[in-house]
């Protein structure tokens, strides 16, 4: 069912547009991914900029060889363009990390380390809210974070977590850029005068924002944020953590070794300060170049054009889901944590209302979510993701405690492909599925599935049990 809105090409050429993949009942259609949100593809210019250093892949910091001299150029270099994209402070740190959850861990060390208590329990004093992914929630549970219930509005819950900042001492809020769920992102500027007035620090998980929005640091008032490259075009294992460098360089380092250290000696060390300090080991090269080269690639999109892009595909989306929900009501339910505040807003999160980015997440009620993805995939050739996004207290809040799909767009995705989405999830409400599934393994599969691994992949695919190349061995369940 295409809208009647003006098509949208891709904003910037990624790896895999125009790939072709096999259908369970037969013949082979271009694969449509809506599934940025949990990996996104990999830029043209990203994968470009890898080739040409991989050639002089050497020890970073450790050689004196010419490639050692390129790769140690590179990777300290990539720190500067990271900041020029995130409009960090000139004081700021940049640490590679592997990804944003270790970025998180990493901070929640150096919080609960330098707190005026010592380490742990009530020296952490973060303050967040029960909305987050599991990886901006669990690292601040365990330092003894105290967790505001997210309230029926924005306004009201904005409220509430104000009152919580001002009723005991807080060093730092720490809160998500956009919802991996919903897509819906709070306004940042807003949240840093919450925490600045009571004397803390902002923190944000920027995983979904970064890929969607420029984020401008010192602007917005943020004092350490963190995301990961496989969501920013950049699957090549590496995370961000970027802020404020004294908690950092006053916290025992995160990692013990090589890298770490300016001395050791029989039972003494004396450890590094600045970025090396928590980067001990060596270091993701190709990780960290290909984040820099990401970045270097968004930069160079207007922001107003890259906003605009998204916001006419996902409004597509939305209108599109609520037309089928439109014979009879009830078919298609679109998740919100605040509904008031569904639509997108010009500018960057900083305003007065929570603004949307490409990530949308909806429930068929009656329909098992990992069965309708699993006939997206098989029938149609598209990529969403099932189940409660490592977001379970949020699936619970919003009515899905046994998970729902969610669509994610990004650079590349076309209004081609959000029309796809459409038009098979109305002939699954129309008519059912063609083929039959089961239940195996904890996921959905077609009974009779033709679908096999590309014969290159089939000999590293092997599954005990399963015979070698089928796709249904590779599948993973409804995920968490």
């Amino acid at each position: 069912m295409p809208t009647s809105t003006p098509a949208q090409a891709a904003l910037l050429p990624v790896e895999g547009a125009g790939l072709q993949v096999p259908l369970a009942g037969g013949g082979q259609v271009e694969y449509a991914n809506l599934d940025y949100a949990a990996s996104a593809p990999c830029l043209e210019a990203v994968a470009d900029h890898v080739r040409r250093v991989l050639p002089y892949s050497a020890s970073v910091h450790r050689g004196a060889g010419f490639a050692s001299a390129v790769c140690t150029s590179l990777y300290e270099g990539a720190r500067h363009d990271v900041a020029r994209f995130l409009g960090a402070r000139a004081e700021d740190a940049v640490l590679f990390t592997r990804n944003t959850t270790d970025a998180v861990n990493l901070l929640a060390h150096a919080v609960a380390s330098t707190g005026t208590g010592g380490a742990g329990g009530a020296a952490a004093q973060v303050v967040l809210f029960d909305l987050e992914h599991h990886a901006n929630l669990l690292p601040w549970r365990r330092v003894g974070a105290r967790c505001v219930t997210v309230r029926a509005t924005l306004g009201e819950s904005l409220e509430a977590l104000d009152a919580e900042l001002r009723a005991a001492p807080v060093r730092l809020l720490a809160v998500t850029g956009a919802s991996n769920v919903t897509g819906e992102a709070p306004p940042l500027r807003r949240l840093a005068r919450l925490a600045h007035d009571v004397g803390a620090r902002l923190f944000v998980d920027a995983a979904q924002l970064a890929p969607h929005r420029r984020i401008d640091m010192a602007a917005l008032g943020i004092d350490y944020l963190a995301f990961s490259g496989h969501k920013l075009y950049a699957p090549f294992g590496a995370g961000v953590l970027v802020g404020r460098a004294d908690w950092l360089d006053t916290a025992p380092p995160y990692l013990a070794g090589g890298g770490a250290v300016r001395e050791v000696g029989a039972a003494s060390v004396d450890w590094a300060t600045g970025p090396a300090r928590h980067e001990a080991g060596t270091p993701n090269l190709a990780g960290a170049t290909a984040i820099a080269a990401a970045c270097r690639t968004l930069a160079e999109i207007t922001p107003e054009v890259w906003r605009d892009h998204e916001s006419a595909l996902r409004d597509r989306l939305l209108r599109g889901l609520a037309a089928l929900d439109q014979g009879a009501p009830g078919r298609v339910v679109v998740h919100r944590i605040w509904p008031e505040n569904s639509q997108p807003e010009d500018g960057a999160s900083d305003g007065g209302r929570a603004q949307g980015v490409g990530v949308v997440a909806f429930s068929l009620p009656g329909h098992d979510p990992g069965l309708v993805s699993a006939y997206l995939s098989a029938e149609h050739g598209i990529g969403v993701r099932a189940g409660r996004f490592c977001a379970h207290p949020l699936l619970a809040r919003l009515g899905a405690p046994g998970g729902a799909l969610r669509a994610s767009i990004g650079v590349g995705t076309t209004s081609a492909h959000v029309d796809r989405l459409l038009v098979a999830l109305e002939d699954y409400l129309r008519t059912g599925p063609r083929l039959s599934y089961h239940q195996r393994d904890g996921g959905w599969q077609p009974v009779r599935d033709e679908r096999r691994l590309p014969a290159w992949a089939e000999q590293y695919a092997q599954v005990p049990g399963q015979s070698a190349g089928q796709v249904g061995a590779a599948l993973a369940p409804c995920g968490t």
